[in-house]
Parts: C-alpha cells; structure tokens; sequence
C-alpha cells in the first residue's frame, strides 16, 4: 500500500480523474478536499502528499494551503494548476508545480517523484514539473 495522497480540488470531475488515475497505478487517495476547511480537516490524517489547486471553492486559496500543509503537517505538497505563473518562485516548503490539464502519465511521474523526494532520495524531477527548490 503506498502513503496516502489527498487531492485539493474544487473542480468534481478532475479530481475524479486524478483520483481514478492514482488507484488504478497503486496509490492510495485519501481524499479529496474542495477548499480550505476540507484540506486542513483531512490533514491529520497521516497523508504523505497533497496534491493541490490554487483556485479552490473558497477562492485563490491553493498557495496558502499548500503552504500550511507543507509547514505544519509535514505534508509533501505539489501543485497542480492551470496557473502556475501565480506561484511566481515558489512557496515556501512545496516541491513544485505541474500545469494542468495534466496527463496521466505526468501526472504519475510527478507523484513517484515527490514520493521518492519525501523518502530522501535525490533524484531528477520529471518533465513537465518545475521544483522550487
């Protein structure tokens, strides 16, 4: 069973598919949050990664939520945007952003990425991710 991997994402069909995604590739999701009171409720749940929007339910709070789940979680954080350009260099803690629509296969190589980062291991990101640090 793989660390548990919980979705920020207002938008029901897209997470639906990133979740559809992840099971059918081993990875455990546990959950999905649409704004910032879900994410933060589902963070104490022994998640390992967060995978997060910026535009949520509750407004452009995606950099704030990864922000706080990367730094008083311990949660890996990577965004998944339409909008990276709104990260300008980064927040403080998360891994990086991919741009949305993401395919499957990026999506996976993104997630096997910040996996392996969180288990220690340096390794190359992948294509299409941008690291922040």
């Amino acid at each position: 069973m793989s660390e548990p991997i919980l979705i920020v994402e207002d938008e029901f069909f897209i997470a639906f598919e990133m979740q559809n995604i992840l099971e059918k590739n081993g990875y455990a999701v546990a959950g999905v949050a649409a704004d910032s009171d879900g994410a933060l409720a589902k963070a104490a749940d022994g998640v390992a990664l967060a995978l997060v929007d910026l535009h949520l339910r509750d407004g452009l709070t995606g950099p704030q939520i990864g922000e706080r789940l990367a730094n008083e979680f311990g949660i890996t954080v990577l965004f998944v945007t339409a909008n990276p350009l709104l990260l300008g260099a980064g927040i403080a803690g998360t891994v990086g952003v991919i741009s949305k629509p993401a395919d499957p296969n990026s999506l996976l190589a993104a997630v096997s990425y910040a996996l392996e980062r969180r288990r220690g291991y340096s390794i190359d990101p992948p294509e299409g991710l941008s690291c922040f640090n």
